[in-house]
């Protein structure tokens, strides 16, 4: 019999991938002839060779040794930048000393220690022009009236929950607040920062200010915020200013039966030989705004904190700084609601601006071929300590 895995002396193999090959080469062919394909490729060879890095590679080494004296410069204006905040640090504690007579004639005003002046007083509201056009058209009747029923409203004493109402307004500091640590934060009279001394390391206490009450023995209860201004070694290019890197808090007296910041649970446990059951008392962690003073420390050793840890740690960064930088200078206004109602108009105000920014993109792209104005230069952000 004929052997069938040879025709003309050539395997039947070798002309089977010959066949195969002739129809890869044709299908490559269509595909490259494809423009969508062939500009595909393009793109993606333009974005891996237009890389940062990719580029800086292809460089002579005479240019990357320029580029790396250019590295030495950036760290030496990131260590100079740092000195520049310590300086900025400086003249917070300076001023700090020039704003406390104010804050601490704003806590006798809420705590009723003091009374204000009819000129300290005198203020001037938006709408004062139209309450004394209605009051001009009145009837003295009505007028008489209303003044009988100013005469019998109450008076009390100083600003009542002040602090406790700025707590309330601000969404921040309202999320960590639950039902029972209400009554005690009613008997916060005031938050002061104090800022390290000079010539210690750069840090700011927060002092929350408590007049006597059921809860707990401390009048003061404090928490240090301990802060960084240096690049760091391994990084230097990421500095952006100062930083806080740790924070400590304080032991709380708590009288008898008050500590909010635990609850006691009951638990039935079985006795395995005897089978006799008993009940077991005991305590767990439990929410509360006032775990604020028993923060978690920030990792060191070497040690490592979890992911959970690590944003809950953030998140207690975050509410000391809204404290020192917002709440205490401008207490009036978080208590009145104008400052979180500026921030909501202010938010708004930049969508508005950006969909307007937007259209004008798109009839500038219309009308292109006819004009094409200058843009304004844009402004410097301003500079804020982190």
């Amino acid at each position: 019999m004929a052997d069938n895995s040879f025709s003309d002396g050539v395997p039947s193999d070798s002309l089977e991938a010959a066949k195969n090959a002739s129809n890869t080469e044709k299908l490559a062919d269509q595909v490259m002839q494809n423009p969508q394909v062939l500009a595909a490729l393009q793109e993606r060879l333009d974005s891996v060779s237009h890389t940062p890095s990719s580029y800086i590679e292809t460089l002579p080494k005479a240019v990357k040794r320029r580029i790396n004296a250019l590295k030495q410069l950036q760290v030496k204006c990131a260590h100079i930048e740092a000195k520049f905040y310590e300086e900025v640090h400086d003249l917070e504690r300076k001023y700090a000393a020039l704003y406390q007579p104010l804050f601490d004639k704003r806590r006798e005003f809420i705590t009723g220690d003091a009374e204000p002046t009819d000129a300290e007083s005198e203020w001037h509201s938006e709408n004062e022009e139209e309450d004394k056009l209605a009051g001009d058209i009145t009837n003295k009747a009505v007028i008489a009236e209303k003044e009988a029923a100013a005469a019998e409203e109450p008076n009390p004493k100083g600003i009542p929950e002040f602090w406790f109402t700025i707590f309330r307004n601000v969404e921040m500091l309202s999320e960590l607040v639950q039902e029972y640590d209400e009554p005690i934060l009613k008997h916060l009279q005031d938050i002061k920062v104090k800022f390290s001394d000079p010539g210690q390391p750069m840090s700011f206490v927060l002092e929350f200010h408590f007049e006597s009450n059921d809860y707990f023995t401390n009048s003061v209860l404090t928490k240090t915020y301990k802060m960084k201004s240096e690049p760091d070694k391994a990084d230097p290019f990421s500095f952006e200013g100062p930083e806080i890197v740790d924070c400590d808090g304080c032991t709380i007296d708590w009288k008898k039966g008050k500590n909010v910041t635990v609850k006691t649970i009951k638990k039935k446990q079985k006795h395995k030989g005897r089978g006799t059951v008993r009940t077991i008392t005991k305590q767990v962690p439990s929410d509360s705004f006032f775990n604020f003073f028993s923060p978690l420390k920030a990792s060191g050793d070497g040690e490592s904190l979890d992911e959970d840890s690590e944003l809950a740690l953030a998140s207690d960064f975050e509410v000391g700084h809204f404290f020192r930088e917002r709440v205490v200078p401008r207490a009036v206004l978080y208590f009145t609601g104008e400052a979180a109602e500026d921030g909501d108009s202010f938010e708004e105000g930049e969508e508005g601006e950006e969909e307007e920014l937007e259209g004008d993109e798109e009839g500038e792209d219309e009308d292109d071929a006819e004009i094409n104005p200058k843009k304004e230069p844009s402004q410097p952000s301003e500079c804020k300590q982190q």
